[in-house]
């Protein structure tokens, strides 16, 4: 992302989750609050662009995974937890549309997007339910530290949401934060992650490359992405014990309506919630 201006990505996430809302009538995640922060000009533009049908397939995918975090996060509640982070946050709307008696939430990001989001929720009146904002430089600045500063409790089970970030951070980044969550006490995290360009089918390798390619030359190239199998050997390694991985099969049997019997569908885009509980 560019110093002087919110990231790309994270509008290009809030862009698609409010043409959900429209498009798709918000049938796979509904959130109230992504076309109104978002702004009436920008999401005349995501349902404009929403109209090729080409974008149905990575919309309904956005859609998916912040569902499927947040059906994760009310799960966990009967363990105890108490606190949720944002991780990344973008224009996620969680925190204003809170279901939880007193589940205290916190939003980390860049200093820059945050703040750009901060004046969006002054001028649309968006002012009830905000969470604890905590800016941060993933790349530059501990985590704990700051989100500690802020008023998280260490000792307190909490459930971290980490989505469309993983793939832009280096990995030894990456694993610095997760192992930060594996040792907290009865803590979560639901994160999204892509797989290596070999894992693909060659007919469908071209197609990821080009996804790549393009946040590439919005100043955001993909800098991580992980084997499935690797993947949760690394995080049983760091201390999780509990893990569920939904490639794309398994996201379309859950959310999409495809049955259970149909074949794998291969490489793709991955969701994956580990706990240490």
């Amino acid at each position: 992302m560019q110093a002087s201006e919110p990231s790309r990505t994270a509008m290009a996430a809030a862009a698609h989750r409010a043409a959900h809302q429209s498009v798709d009538g918000g049938a796979i995640f509904s959130d109230p609050y992504a076309r109104r922060i978002l702004g009436e000009e920008a999401a005349a533009e995501a349902d404009r662009k929403a109209q090729d049908p080409a974008t149905r397939s990575f919309r309904l995918v956005m859609a998916a995974r912040s569902r499927y975090a947040e059906d994760c996060l009310a799960h966990s509640l009967a363990r105890g937890v108490a606190q949720a982070v944002i991780l990344g946050a973008g224009l996620d709307t969680f925190a204003l549309r809170n279901p939880h008696p007193g589940l205290k939430v916190f939003e980390v990001d860049h200093p820059t997007t945050q703040g750009w989001k901060q004046t969006r929720l002054r001028e649309t009146g968006l002012t009830h339910s905000l969470p604890i904002f905590v800016p941060v430089d993933f790349e530059r600045e501990d985590l704990q530290t700051r989100l500690v500063a802020s008023g998280f409790q260490p000792e307190t089970p909490a459930f971290f949401i980490w989505l469309g970030v993983v793939p832009y951070l280096r990995e030894a980044s990456v694993f610095a934060l997760l192992g930060f969550v594996a040792g907290l006490p009865g803590a979560s995290i639901v994160f999204d992650y892509g797989e290596p360009l070999e894992n693909y089918p060659p007919e469908r390798r071209a197609r990821a490359a080009e996804m790549g390619a393009r946040t590439a030359a919005a100043g955001e190239p993909w800098l991580t992405r992980f084997d499935p199998a690797e993947l949760a050997a690394r995080l049983r390694a760091l201390g999780f014990t509990s893990l569920e991985d939904l490639g794309p099969t398994e996201m379309a049997k859950r959310f999409f309506g495809l049955p259970q019997n149909a074949p794998d569908r291969g490489a793709g885009p991955h969701v994956i919630c580990a706990g240490n509980f």
